[in-house]
C-alpha cells in the first residue's frame, strides 16, 4: 500500500466532508448529529489556513483519510494549544492511516510552535484512545454523560500531548 500525505486543497473538501458525514450518521466519534453541508465545510477550511493545517492521506490517488489541527479555544491565552482530528474512510480503517496522519499532525504542530495538543474523544472510541496513547497522549479528564447520541449517554475523555 503506497500512501502519500499532503496538505488538503479546496478540491478535496467534498471527499473530506463525505468521510466526516459517514461518522456523523454512523458513529460516536463525532457528537455532531446533522450532516455537515459543503458550505459549512468550505467555511471550516477557510478558517484553518497555515496556522491550522488540514492534511489528507492518499492511497492510489484516493483520499483514504484526513486530519486537522484546529484552534482549541477562541480566547488568546489558549493560542499555544490546539485540538486534533483524524478521520479515516471506512473502507481504509485498520491499515495504519490514522497513525500516519496523527504522527504528521504532531510533527506539524511542533514545526508551527504549538505547546500542546488536546484530543477530545468519546469514551467508547477505544481505537482512537489507543491511537493517541501510542503517540504519548495522556488522559487528563473524563466527563460523564455529556453527550447524547443514538439513544444513549456518552462520556468524553480528554487526552493531551505536551510538545
Amino acid at each position: 500500500m503506497d500512501m502519500q500525505i499532503r496538505n488538503a486543497t479546496t478540491d478535496d473538501l467534498k471527499e473530506i466532508n463525505d468521510i466526516y458525514n459517514h461518522y456523523v450518521l454512523n458513529s460516536t466519534c463525532t457528537y455532531q448529529t446533522e450532516i455537515e453541508t459543503i458550505e459549512d465545510r468550505i467555511n471550516w477550511f477557510e478558517e484553518h489556513g497555515e496556522d491550522y493545517p488540514v492534511i489528507v492521506a492518499l492511497i492510489d490517488e484516493e483520499i483514504a483519510g484526513w486530519a486537522s489541527i484546529s484552534k482549541y479555544h477562541k480566547r488568546a491565552a489558549y493560542k499555544p494549544t490546539v485540538e486534533n482530528s483524524v478521520y479515516i474512510k471506512d473502507c481504509f480503517r485498520g491499515k495504519g492511516i490514522g497513525s500516519a496522519l496523527l504522527s504528521k499532525t504532531i510533527e506539524l504542530s511542533r514545526q508551527i510552535g504549538y505547546h500542546s495538543i488536546i484530543a477530545e474523544i468519546s469514551g467508547d472510541q477505544t481505537a482512537s484512545i489507543n491511537l493517541h496513547i501510542k503517540y504519548g497522549f495522556q488522559k487528563t479528564a473524563h466527563l460523564k454523560d455529556v453527550g447524547y447520541k443514538f439513544g444513549r449517554w456518552l462520556d468524553v475523555v480528554f487526552y493531551q500531548l505536551i510538545l
